[in-house]
């Protein structure tokens, strides 16, 4: 039976989940949450309560980033890894970071668009943010570091024929869609559950009272939307960010190529009441629920099932660990410390003493059982034990003798690598002196066709706007909802022009907004999420879109 505790670490909160396997049975033997200030003290607390002294520990990445690069499907595997690497290398020079300080790893999916070429789902993170997450967890046994987006998906059932969307609203919220049960797109919004309770954590100067709060709001349907606020004073700062979250994936399920069957919602968000009904009446024609993992049912077990979705991202993780998800995409490195089976630790004493850790057990952590009279000849065994342990810091010679070897190669290797960087640069660097003198010549014709150009431009932007504004006025009047006010209208500069409108609710804004969007009156449509004033209880919003001039 293999065994695993799943940590999900973020700002203030640690999620876990303890998660064993026999055979194909999987079951969660303790779960929970910690709000804490001092994030080593939760740790220990969490290996305590699970007795997980000796478990194989899994934890989720920190501030991981996506990348997709499109590859031709004939290439073999190293041409592949080398196109990705280059494709990398050519982001962090335009950023301007250093490509080594990034751990990565991708996996490869069929490009929905083009059947000749593959993509890559190239998952970075910074080592330092590894290091710094492996420091705090030193002396426990980690088995695997993943991305959060990758691993959510372990949750589904893989025998599910359906095309769907999970949106994991933890301190960021990541949308990770799945077609044809292979994940083909993750985006990451910085909207999530954090701003949601430091919003209320300001009010209530505690970040667990925060989390209660949200499991006790209620998100009320269409008919009753406009008691809710006086029912639940804590609203306002929750609906801003729920609004910007499911208008952000109604626009990625909207986007892609092939039709999308389901969301799941999950995450801390997910625990407000009604979450599933809210982003329902966003997403009419897709069936909306809050994600279950696969393998429970209210028929197997006694505690509520919402108290195992508030972990989700624990277990997803801990099925890492024991085995389940995607291979190839953990981010923790292996040491020849990880590669020793747990069981080999060395006790050597007297038949007649109390047993008690010897020197040898502490410095290389073996663990075989030696039971030992010293006045009586060795037995076989006992010699055979003795062998294989003197083997092992033979093995330990060697590796550490290989590893300096390396070790050196490698820096050989760099070297090289920066000599020859430093020759392309200066090659780059005459290329960009050439390219200036070209600029020089040429930049006299450009000053005589851009003065041209801008008198043409004027005279066919006063022609296009002539009857634009009318015919805006015209539109908006038969698509404004009842209800809504539109306070003023401006045109601020060319094409752009900016409507504020106010009212009672969110929803009928939001109408607005999409009508406008819809109906093609403006293009590039963006709002705020709104903002509710005080006295007259009214919420006003700016939209902000382009004139369809032709």
């Amino acid at each position: 039976m293999s065994t695993c505790l799943g940590l999900y670490i973020e700002n203030n909160v640690i999620k876990y989940a303890k998660v064993s396997k026999d055979n194909d049975n999987i079951k969660i033997d303790s779960f929970g949450i910690k709000f804490y200030d001092k994030l080593n003290d939760a740790i220990k607390q969490v290996i305590e309560e699970t007795y997980s002294y000796k478990t194989p520990i899994s934890i989720n990445l920190s501030n991981e980033e996506y990348h997709y690069f499109y590859l031709f499907s004939l290439l073999n595997k190293k041409d592949m890894e080398n196109v990705v690497n280059t494709e990398f290398e050519s982001i962090c020079y335009d950023n301007g970071v250093n490509k080594e300080a990034f751990e990565t790893r991708y996996v490869l999916v069929n490009d929905l668009e083009d059947k000749e070429k593959v993509k890559a789902i190239h998952i970075s993170a910074s080592k330092a943010d590894i290091a710094k997450k492996e420091q705090q967890l030193d002396g426990y046994r980690i088995a695997t570091e993943s991305p959060i987006g990758i691993s959510i998906s372990n949750l589904l059932d893989d025998k599910q024929n359906e095309n769907v969307v999970i949106v994991n609203i933890e301190d960021k919220t990541t949308v990770t869609t799945i077609i044809d049960k292979k994940i083909v797109d993750i985006q990451t919004l910085e909207e999530g559950s954090t701003q949601i309770l430091s919003n209320i954590s300001v009010k209530e100067n505690s970040f667990s009272k925060a989390y209660e709060i949200c499991k006790n709001s209620t998100i009320y349907t269409q008919q009753g939307r406009d008691l809710q606020y006086e029912e639940n004073e804590y609203l306002d700062d929750i609906m801003p960010t729920l609004y910007n979250i499911v208008t952000n994936v109604r626009k990625i399920t909207d986007q892609s190529l092939n039709k999308i069957d389901k969301i799941y919602i999950t995450g801390t968000a997910s625990v407000i009441n009604n979450i599933d009904i809210y982003f329902q009446e966003y997403m009419k024609d897709i069936k909306c629920e809050v994600l279950r993992p696969y393998f429970i049912n209210n028929v197997q077990t006694k505690i509520n099932i919402k108290d195992y979705i508030e972990v989700n991202s624990a277990i997803a993780l801990a099925l890492d660990g024991i085995g389940e998800g995607l291979k190839g995409l953990n981010f923790k490195r292996e040491t020849f410390k990880d590669k020793l089976p747990e069981w080999l630790t060395v006790d050597i004493r007297r038949k007649d003493e109390k047993p008690k850790e010897s020197k040898l057990k502490s410095k290389l952590n073996l663990n075989f059982k030696l039971d030992m009279n010293f006045n009586e000849k060795l037995t076989a065994g006992e010699i055979g034990l003795i062998r294989i342990a003197v083997g092992i810091l033979i093995l330990i010679l060697v590796y550490s003798g290989i590893s300096l070897f390396l070790k050196n190669e490698i820096q050989n290797k760099n070297s090289e690598i920066a000599q020859a960087t430093q020759e392309v640069n200066v090659q780059i660097s005459k290329i960009n002196s050439d390219t200036s003198k070209l600029r020089t010549n040429t930049s006299k014709y450009k000053s005589m066709t851009e003065k041209l150009d801008e008198l043409t431009t004027k005279t066919q932007e006063k022609n296009k706007r002539k009857n634009a504004i009318p015919t805006l006025l015209n539109q908006i009047m038969y698509v404004i909802p009842k209800g809504v006010q539109i306070t003023s209208i401006q045109n601020t500069s060319g094409d752009n022009i900016v409507i504020n409108a106010q009212s009672a609710t969110y929803e009928q804004l939001g109408y607005l907004k999409s009508k406008i969007k819809e109906e093609g009156i403006l293009l590039n449509v963006v709002s705020d999420s709104g903002q509710k004033e005080g006295q007259t209880g009214l919420i006003k919003t700016v939209i902000e879109g382009e004139l369809p001039i032709e």
